[in-house]
């Protein structure tokens, strides 16, 4: 579709509005099933902007990342940790595809370093998390998904800038729910970084995904 469509922009602040009230809704004392599909509404409008901006097989690749986020969100809720992680650990790896599918050619040590650290770190910082160390195995394995998926950002052409921030906080935010687990348990304000932090961790994969891949078949 042409990008400027102003059904993506239509979209786009749609996303934002149900990703920003969800956190006014936890008061509201609502059904289940309505929290849920309000849960899952911030990115599942995301994996349709990406949709509605996607141009060719990259833009489909991102909008089906956002959607097994969106995916794992609702099934959170409804089927608890273990399965709502396997959808986002899906989504990961789609990610991963595609951003290896535009690496660089050239990496520079820089980056080649970071990225090379941060996966390892974020997996022993994850394992250290949970109170409950049956939980610590598990835990480790999905970070280990996930933080590939952040330090492969790294190897994609500029810009990566937006795209790298928002997986470096989706990282920050599932590392959250691990000490939340642990020594951050009962804490108010843990929820509220959480949910912050995935949202527009998430609308900035998808702003930065849609204009790279953009330039990208510009070039």
């Amino acid at each position: 579709m042409d990008r400027r469509s102003p059904l993506g922009t239509i979209v786009l602040i749609a996303s934002l509005i149900a990703g920003i009230s969800y956190m006014a809704s936890w008061g509201l004392g609502l059904p289940a099933a309505a929290s849920t599909v309000w849960k899952g509404a911030g990115v599942a409008l995301l994996a349709l902007y990406a949709a509605v901006r996607a141009q060719g097989a990259g833009g489909w690749m991102l909008c089906a990342v956002l959607a097994f986020g969106a995916l794992g969100d609702i099934l959170l809720e409804t089927h608890g940790l273990t399965v709502g992680a396997v959808a986002f650990l899906v989504g990961h790896l789609i990610a991963i595809a595609l951003y290896l599918r535009y690496r660089r050619p050239n990496l520079p040590k820089g980056d080649a370093a970071f990225a090379a650290l941060l996966v390892p770190a974020s997996v022993a910082i994850a394992f250290l998390l949970p109170a409950d160390r049956a939980m610590a195995p598990s835990v480790a394995l999905y970070t280990a998904g996930l933080a590939l998926m952040a330090a492969c950002v790294l190897v994609r052409p500029s810009p990566r800038s937006m795209t790298g921030l928002g997986a470096l906080m989706f990282v920050v935010s599932d590392l959250l729910i691990f000490a939340r687990a642990g020594a951050l348990a009962g804490q108010a304000w843990v929820g509220f970084g959480v949910w912050t932090l995935y949202y527009f961790g998430q609308a900035l994969i998808c702003l930065g995904g849609v204009r790279g891949l953009s330039r990208e078949r510009r070039l």
